[in-house]
């Protein structure tokens, strides 16, 4: 707890690097906490921020690992990812203390911004484009509350590090609904002072708010509030779904139609802790795609997922590798005239496939510089066809089934695309499946699965997924896992607890100010 206190000097350290355009960095020898803030870039160059370094070690192995491999989409032999695919996590589980460790980094982050800035800024920049950053700022908390709250449950709420800095560490949890309020309440303000149009950059606006606060109802059982927040952001004429799914996951379309939020990532030869590392682990083994010395295969999708998609779902080709399938687009020294996945695929992959998304390739391709574990491709946080699903939920309002026009509406919009058939009438688990397959890899359904309200339900669906393997080119074994109750909330880290053991104490109410 003690790494989140350092707002400012930790915020510091993340502006060394190189100079692109949305993560311009100012000199370091040139930045104090009383010399900074005099002008609008450089409230925009730290507020920049914010969107990538803090979250770099949950967004290296961690999300995966959570919001996939709890999930049941990937197969793994690596030891970062194993215990979350069997439900065996252990508080000294490097991935679980690392996620810890980055989503308070990023709270510590935007505390810096909103505590900071408003005091040093004033008179020397408007007041709009204060209110602006403060709107970024308390998304952007609101969002790592939001996987603070859905992997750890109850856990302590922190507004800035007066009281920390004194030398006490001891802060309790606070009881999850205070989180989810304490949410609703960044969220709201987020809503009130970002920018009113979708940015070109990927930066906040009142859309990306109510996106959150769309999902967050959701979280709470707010089905009528969730609906409006979701059909706001679809009528606002902001968004749209980019007409071929493979588009989307490509690092030129950064922040492209249909990204509401996203982790900005740059690639540089010289830097580290500014880029996107999934093609490192998540490139098939031993096929030469990024000519960089990574690509390691540490991770696959599970069979389970591999049978869940539909016959002549295009989602697919984006979303994973299959044998005898070509990439044109994968162009290196190896395979200069695009890549094939093999037929005989089991050195690539024990479950005879690998994931797609987010492999940018080699140097010689034309998706942006690729560098060993760097790239610079965005990482998909929220997505318009994922509002558009939540809005088809929300107005099923909990029911098993609807034909409500709307809803179905919303449900074939991203249907149509996959080039799937239309359905009349949508159930609950249409909307399960549906989320899954939309946004396979992207850190989304073990998300989804935690909303569910029949528990059991969900239990039994995990226990159901296939996780096993082929260990020849034909023959497979099986391998399924059970989750007990206390697997669906992971457990705080054994460091973390050591230095507070007020952690380890039952939640307590937050004292809003």
């Amino acid at each position: 707890m003690k790494k989140i206190i350092l707002s400012f000097t930790i915020l510091t350290s993340f502006l060394v690097g190189c100079k692109e355009s949305f993560l311009d960095r100012p000199p370091l020898d040139k930045i104090t906490i009383d010399n900074f803030y005099q002008n609008e870039d450089q409230i925009r160059a730290l507020t920049g921020n914010m969107y990538g370094s803090p979250w770099f070690d949950f967004n290296d192995k961690s999300f995966i690992a959570m919001g996939d491999g709890l999930a049941g989409n990937i197969f793994t032999y690596g030891d970062d990812y194993i215990p979350f695919v069997r439900y065996t996590v252990l508080q000294s589980n490097v991935r679980l203390v690392e996620g810890w460790q980055s989503l308070y980094r990023v709270v510590a982050n935007a505390n810096s911004v909103i505590n900071d800035m408003p005091s040093r800024a004033k008179g020397k920049v408007s007041d709009e484009i204060i209110n602006q950053a403060l709107g970024e700022a308390h998304y952007i908390r609101a969002q790592a509350y939001y996987y603070l709250s859905q992997l750890f449950g109850p856990v302590p709420i922190i507004e800035n590090g007066e009281a920390l800095a004194t030398g006490d560490f001891k802060v309790p949890r606070n009881n999850v609904e205070d989180v989810y309020k304490f949410m609703e309440m960044d969220l709201k303000f987020a809503e009130a002072n970002s920018a009113k149009t979708k940015q070109k950059d990927g930066r906040v606006s009142i859309w990306t708010a109510k996106s959150l606060l769309a999902k967050l109802a959701m979280i709470t059982g707010k089905y009528g509030e969730a609906k409006v927040k979701a059909e706001e952001v679809i009528n606002s004429g902001q968004y749209a779904l980019m007409a071929d799914y493979n588009d989307v996951f490509k690092t030129k379309n950064n922040n492209n139609s249909e990204s509401i939020f996203a982790l900005q990532w740059v690639a540089c030869a010289d830097c580290w802790g500014q880029q996107n590392t999934a093609q490192a682990y998540l490139a098939p083994y031993g096929e030469g795609l990024t000519e960089s010395g990574d690509g390691w295969g540490s991770v696959s999708p599970s069979l389970d997922i591999l049978r869940a998609y539909e016959k002549n779902d295009k989602r697919i080709r984006a979303s994973v590798m299959l044998p005898g399938v070509k990439y044109p687009e994968l162009i290196s020294s190896q395979n200069p005239n695009g890549y094939t996945y093999p037929l005989k695929a089991l050195g690539a992959s024990p479950t005879l496939a690998s994931i797609r998304k987010y492999i940018v390739g080699s140097p010689k391709g034309s998706d942006g510089p690729t560098y060993f574990m760097r790239t610079g491709i965005n990482t998909n946080i929220i997505r318009y066809s994922d509002i558009l699903l939540i809005a088809a939920e929300a107005i099923m309002n909990g029911a098993p089934a609807t034909s409500d026009a709307s809803a179905t509406k919303y449900f074939n919009l991203v249907r149509e695309r996959a080039g799937l058939s239309l359905k009349r009438e949508i159930t609950q688990e249409d909307i399960l499946k549906e989320r899954r397959i939309e946004l396979a890899f992207e850190f989304d359904y073990w998300f989804t699965l935690l909303r569910q309200k029949d528990r059991n339900k969900v239990k039994q669906l995990l226990a159901d997924t296939e996780r096993g393997a082929f260990y020849s080119d034909t023959e497979w074994y099986s391998a399924k896992y059970t989750p007990k109750d206390q697997d669906f909330t992971l457990p705080i880290p054994q460091q973390e607890t050591d230095q507070n053991p007020k952690l380890k104490e039952n939640p307590v109410p937050y004292t809003f100010k």
